[in-house]
């Protein structure tokens, strides 16, 4: 039978786990079973949802109720009972279950069926790398600081800088919506004739990712738009919009252009212990397969940081091997020229550097941020320690001398 398995983390008394998941599997699909004529459960059955394990951790107790321990349950709900999409899915799955009390959706395992109906991300992390001619080094990213309110030169001006440094991609503050300074279509058209001329003077290629913002009903039309104009990104806040917005995007073949998830609003439900859903399923199975060739999340080093091992579990959701296509990690947030040994060895080469005072912040101004990052990820590879490379790499020994 085909159909979606949810795991679950909630805390009880011990005990008490074996009826919780019988009343969750039964109360998510068909309310109940016993009462039922023997004919109602035959008609029934491919629709009862289907307790698949129990696991008491006796040793892990609440914080600040002692009384309660650990569980983990999963779930089995068939696929005769939603649509093959992640709005039907989350429904069934957690719907009315995420208001009972302290229980976290922690992972779905989705059959091959069901995965079928989302095919990810359109480019993926191979497209990307053929888009940009670049394969055996994690891609550097930079982002634009402090230009709201300021004129589409001030802005054309940080791209260019950021492009001279080397960067690959340079990405839009995601809080710089639609305005009168630095429209979405110039912001594109202007972008774009600067990259040309930096592609034509180094012959270094950078795609810039414009923020897709607007009315829910407003994006496909903004978004092929986008490319008519000739984008080569675009970013999208989707845990604001939604993840079948995301796919709705990526599956369009009008729109064509690859995206980049930015994380911000999913920590309103993915930041509890005890509530919410788990970021690695957030950030990052549900965001590749809803289409995001990119995901961003806040890097373990930053001061808003992930703790370690759940950004390594949502950097493995992204990369690991299926038949969708892998999506780009970025860890994001506190990223400086320092920090590329330890970010090549926790996401290896198919990730993406990202940084923003990293590289604006070098007293060589954007263009030595970047070229910074450059020279650190080649002492990297070539497997020469950092302190030995900034001897002859003038951006790399005075980014270590400001940030270690």
């Amino acid at each position: 039978m085909s159909g979606i398995t949810a795991h679950y983390q909630l805390y009880g008394k011990s005990g008490s786990f074996e009826k919780k998941a019988e009343d969750i599997a039964l109360g998510l699909t068909i309310g109940s079973w016993t009462n039922l004529a023997l004919l109602e459960q035959e008609q029934l059955k491919k629709h009862k949802g289907k307790v698949i394990s129990v696991t008491e951790f006796k040793d892990i107790l609440h914080p600040i109720h002692p009384e309660k321990v650990k569980g983990e349950i999963k779930i089995f709900y068939p696929a005769a009972n939603f649509s093959t999409d992640i709005p039907a899915i989350l429904t069934t799955v957690f719907g009315k279950l995420s208001l009972d009390g302290e229980v976290k959706l922690l992972d779905l395992e989705f059959d091959t069926n069901i995965l079928s109906h989302f095919p990810g991300p359109r480019f993926g992390i191979q497209g990307i790398r053929e888009r940009l001619g670049v394969y055996e080094r994690p891609l550097i990213m930079s982002i634009f600081k402090g230009v709201i309110g300021r004129d589409i030169e001030y802005l054309a001006e940080q791209l260019k800088q950021q492009a001279l440094g080397g960067v690959d991609l340079v990405k839009d503050d995601e809080i710089l919506f639609e305005n009168p300074l630095t429209s979405f279509e110039t912001r594109i058209t202007t972008g774009r004739e600067v990259l040309n001329q930096v592609y034509e003077e180094t012959g270094h290629r950078t795609l810039y990712a414009v923020n897709l913002s607007g009315r829910t009903f407003e994006l496909k039309d903004k978004a092929k738009k986008a490319r008519e104009l000739g984008a080569d990104a675009l970013l999208f806040n989707v845990h604001a919009y939604g993840l079948d917005v995301l796919q709705e995007l990526a599956e369009d073949d009008e729109i064509q252009l690859p995206l980049m998830a930015h994380p911000a609003y999913s920590g309103a439900f993915t930041s509890s212990a005890f509530y919410g859903v788990s970021t690695s399923l957030v950030l990052g199975k549900l965001t590749r397969y809803a289409g995001a060739d990119f995901s961003l999340f806040p890097s373990p080093y930053g001061s808003v940081a992930l703790e370690k091992s759940i950004a390594l579990s949502l950097g493995k959701e992204l990369t690991k091997v299926s038949k969708v296509k892998q999506s780009f990690p970025v860890p994001s947030a506190g990223i400086h020229p320092g920090l590329v040994p330890l970010l090549m060895n926790d996401f290896g080469i198919d990730s993406i550097i990202n940084a923003g005072g990293g590289v604006h912040g070098h007293p060589a101004g954007a263009t030595g941020g970047g070229l910074a990052f450059r020279q650190a990820v080649s002492a990297v590879l070539e497997g020469i320690p950092l302190e030995q490379a900034a001897k002859k790499q003038t951006e790399l020994k005075i980014a270590l001398e400001l940030w270690g």
